[in-house]
């Protein structure tokens, strides 16, 4: 007998674009996932290198607490005309950093993580490569005892910071010695901690504090700090001394 068949293939599936996006998306979501996240952080680290915002000026306060928030931002802002945009982005930023750092070993209410925090921090900006030159101090002999970092108000240094005793009162001025600092219009402040509802002026504050400024030994930074050093003169011109009192 003779038998005839059909012999012409059925033709192939149109899959719709929703289907074949489907289809793309289930053999390829992991690579696409993998390249959104490498150019966020490529994106991030770009920003973070090359436009943000960097401070001509920092100055560091080195205490067992926080300052007020509205004290840190009125501090900046007006030592901001004080200040020259010596990194030539076209703006002039002061950076006050807080080092939070107890010097009392005996002291067991210390938060044991926040003091090696700040420990690590203080240690990394007081090296060769650090760019603070005016500390402001709550309580400037131990800091001096422990850093060895200070210079005289003469503008001298110890021939050996690591092994001499130098006497931190001919080192400092206190904040309240200074009548340009004591002058500042630094306005009120609104709660002390984030929790609080306390009140009272930014120079109340700042009048607990003493100021000092780093010591160069290595002749190749003073060209880092001779603009900190002409600021920290502005800043104390007229200051007579009563650490020791």
């Amino acid at each position: 007998s003779t038998e005839t068949y059909n012999q012409t293939p059925e033709p192939p599936r149109e899959y719709t674009k929703t289907e074949k996006a489907a289809n793309w998306w289930h053999y390829h979501w992991g690579i696409v996932v993998i390249v959104v996240l490498c150019a966020f952080f490529g994106i991030w680290i770009i920003k973070d290198t090359v436009f943000q915002t960097r401070p001509d000026v920092q100055i560091a306060y080195v205490g067992t607490h926080d300052l007020p928030a509205d004290t840190v931002t009125a501090l900046q802002d007006a030592l901001t005309p004080f200040c020259e945009d010596t990194n030539g982005d076209g703006k002039v930023v002061v950076q006050v950093d807080t080092y939070n750092v107890d010097f009392d070993a005996d002291n067991v209410n210390t938060d044991a993580y926040n003091q090696m925090a700040g420990v690590t921090r203080l240690s990394a900006e007081l090296s060769s490569g650090g760019k603070t030159y005016i500390f402001l101090l709550e309580d400037p002999a131990a800091f001096e005892s422990s850093t060895g970092a200070l210079q005289y108000l003469d503008g001298t240094v110890p021939d050996d910071p690591d092994t001499a005793n130098p006497d931190w009162t001919e080192m400092v001025y206190r904040w309240t010695d200074c009548p340009v600092l004591a002058g500042l219009e630094l306005g009120d402040y609104d709660g002390y901690t984030l929790v609080d509802d306390a009140t009272g002026t930014n120079q109340s504050v700042l009048a607990t504090l003493y100021v000092g400024r780093r010591g160069v030994w290595d002749e190749k930074q003073v060209a880092t700090y001779e603009g900190c050093a002409e600021l920290w003169d502005t800043l104390t011109a007229g200051a007579v001394s009563t650490a020791a009192e």
